[in-house]
């Protein structure tokens, strides 16, 4: 921050950017080495594309930086705890800046306001200075090095000291253990019981709504799936949805969504599932309609015609005429009204699927509960069957 705002040309800019951000109009923050970039929210309805650079460390300020890491062990457990201390957050007498001074941040905006900083590039280096408080190794990689390779780099330097370390000690004396006593049949003991199986999932944790995030009642539905079908499978050893295909799984997610029509929150989940599945929202919400009915049947009976062997389906049309209703025109396994308004769908299980649409067009939409009998199929469908 004293790097920010000892290079600003204008404090009121400042002012107003630290409101930005303590209002939350900074987006998801993306830090790479050199570079932080964030959309930050204006006054227009389009975010401004906001970006700060800083020049990253050669690989000589590193190694000066580690040297001096490994040199005390309270600085290794410090960054293990996601802490940096002071005397390694400034090695200004070994030439290794991590902290910005005046002129090295360069911010860039996408708004047409030439202050330097604008108020945008101004709430992103605010909100970005929380985040290195959270977590110092957000400075590391903005300096150019992440925190597993620095890690890595900083064991690996550590270990080589405490070998020149034993090494300058000699070698001790190695604890011996007679080879008849380690050479002896042992027999071990049984394993212990395993842990007997929770009575239910538990609950997940309740997901926080953030600008920009994901919504959290779907990951919500996610992680309640996830953990019906984990305690499914330590249960029974079986997962009850293991075998479906991706358009299955995404059908039977959102069929999951409680409650009816779509709303806001069911229009975005559906788009994201059928985009990912390769479909359109349309067709995800009649393959709902279809497994809410019938389960994967259901969906089956939507979308894959089938020619049924003779049987079940001969003695349907006699079965229908037998209760006053006009000849139902057969095709593969399917019995249609001569009115072109209702339909119905043999399934592969031998029920029955009730179907309906507009005469004169095929936006056939599954309606009511399958049964064994064919006039029981139409039975909820009320007047609408008659004549």
């Amino acid at each position: 921050m004293t790097a920010l705002e000892e290079g600003a040309l204008d404090p009121a800019r400042l002012e107003r950017g630290c409101g930005y951000a303590e209002r939350g109009r900074v987006d998801a923050i993306t830090v790479t080495p050199g570079l932080v970039l964030a959309y930050v929210q204006g006054s227009r309805a389009r975010p401004y594309r906001v970006q700060v650079r800083l020049r990253t460390l050669g690989d000589a300020d590193w190694d000066r930086f580690l040297d001096a890491a490994v040199e005390r062990p309270g600085h290794i457990a410090a960054l293990l705890d996601k802490e940096l201390p002071h005397s390694l957050a400034d090695l200004a007498d070994r030439g290794v800046p991590l902290l910005p001074g005046p002129g090295d941040l360069t911010p860039q905006c996408s708004c047409p306001d030439s202050g330097h900083p604008c108020k945008h590039a101004a709430a992103l280096c605010y909100q970005t200075a929380r985040l290195l408080d959270a977590d110092p190794f957000v400075l590391l990689l903005l300096r150019g090095r992440g925190e597993r390779a620095l890690l890595d780099a900083l064991s690996r330097r550590n270990a080589a000291r405490a070998a020149r370390a034993a090494q300058e000690r000699g070698p001790a004396p190695l604890p011996g253990v007679r080879a008849g006593e380690v050479l002896a049949r042992r027999v071990l003991p049984p394993l212990p019981a395993p842990l007997p199986a929770p009575p239910h999932p538990e609950q997940p944790p309740a997901y926080p709504a953030a600008p920009g995030g994901p919504d959290p009642f779907a990951l919500d539905q996610l992680a309640t799936d996830a953990a019906a079908r984990a305690h499914a499978l330590l249960t029974t050893g079986r997962d009850p949805v293991g075998g479906l295909t991706l358009w299955q799984d995404a059908v039977r997610l959102a069929a999951a969504r409680p409650g009816s029509g779509l709303t806001a929150g069911t229009r975005a989940l559906y788009a994201s599932l059928a985009s990912a599945a390769g479909r359109d929202t349309a067709e995800l919400a009649r393959a709902v309609a279809a497994w809410r009915q019938g389960g994967p049947e259901g969906l089956d009976v939507l979308e894959e015609p089938w020619d049924p062997p003779a049987g079940r389906f001969d003695r349907a049309r006699p079965l229908l005429l037998a209760a006053d209703l006009p000849a139902f025109r057969p095709w593969r396994n399917r019995l249609t009204h001569p009115r072109g308004h209702v339909q119905l769908r043999l399934g592969r299980a031998g029920l029955w699927y009730a179907y309906e649409s507009e005469p004169g067009r095929e936006d056939w939409w599954p309606r009511g509960t399958p049964d064994l009998d064919p006039v029981g199929a139409l039975t909820g469908l009320g007047t609408r069957v008659d004549l």
